[in-house]
């Protein structure tokens, strides 16, 4: 497989019409600042199709979705709470 079909994900990241990422957004080990940057960005994006609570939840679970199994379960819980934080930030009721 050559190197540009394996980061494909990557460059689905950064060039794709989702929305346009803060850097490093998801490298934050607090879920509410990775929460508020996708707000943010979801929200000032021109380059989002869906509203910007979709399109926010659809970053944070194509980044945990690509990570798959290389993604360590301290990340994954970071990742998992953010999804809550996200919803209370654009005022959606939390999941049980």
């Amino acid at each position: 497989m050559t190197a540009a079909r394996q980061k494909w994900s990557a460059e689905v990241t950064e060039h794709s019409d989702a929305m346009d990422l803060e850097d490093h957004v998801f490298e934050s080990d607090d879920a509410r600042k990775i929460a508020a940057s996708l707000k943010r960005s979801a929200e000032h994006s021109h380059r989002r199709k869906a509203e910007p609570f979709q399109s926010a939840m659809s970053m944070l679970n194509f980044y945990i979705n690509r990570a798959g199994k290389n993604l360590p379960a301290t990340r994954r819980r970071v990742l998992e709470r953010a999804k809550d934080e996200l919803r209370v930030a654009f005022g959606r009721e939390k999941e049980d």
